[in-house]
């Protein structure tokens, strides 16, 4: 059931060009552990071998092979109630993070959904699982949270929600970056 879900998501994520094809990652808690896609592995087309579970406070020996940001992902279980992540690199999103220290979607769905989406980090680049403490604190009060030059994670309690929040910010974005481009006024 948990892989299905998995691999849905994976696949529209690809399809949806918000990962490479061997970026992103997704997780879901369960309990005091969490299943995790391994380091490097193709979302669009997961396959069980392709999600390690590990322990959310303390390593195993299935550790090494989860994604390279479960530090974020560990992180933003232990600080929220959230029950899944989806970490995307939206290009529309990743390219405004140059520029706004916040995303304010001026579309309505965008608008709804999600009112202020934060940019967290500065001018220099940034490694996978950093910024973790910062984004788990962040992710406490709003649903996604972009990292600049990076991309963004989303919590929810399904994956499908986090996912939701993901294709919204990306679809505000791109209306943000057209009227930016167009030289229309957002307000």
């Amino acid at each position: 059931m948990l892989t299905s879900q998995f691999q849905a998501v994976g696949r529209d994520l690809c399809a949806r060009c918000l990962v490479s094809s061997r970026g992103g990652n997704l997780s879901v808690r369960t309990g005091d552990r969490l299943l995790i896609t391994h380091r490097g592995s193709m979302l669009s087309c997961l396959e069980e071998r392709d999600l390690v579970e590990t322990g959310i406070n303390k390593n195993d020996r299935a550790t090494p092979l989860a994604s390279t940001e479960l530090a974020v992902h560990r992180a933003v279980y232990k600080k929220t109630f959230v029950s899944a992540i989806v970490h995307a690199h939206p290009a529309y999103a990743v390219a405004l993070s140059f520029a706004e220290r916040e995303i304010i979607p001026c579309d309505l769905e965008g608008s709804l959904l999600l009112p202020k989406v934060l940019v967290l980090g500065g001018d220099t680049a940034v490694r996978p699982g950093e910024f973790a403490e910062e984004i788990a604190e962040a992710l406490k009060e709003y649903k996604i949270v972009l990292v600049r030059s990076h991309g963004s994670f989303a919590a929810g309690q399904l994956l499908e929600e986090a996912y939701h929040y993901t294709t919204t910010l990306e679809r505000s974005c791109q209306i943000l970056y057209l009227l930016k481009t167009l030289k229309v006024s957002q307000g």
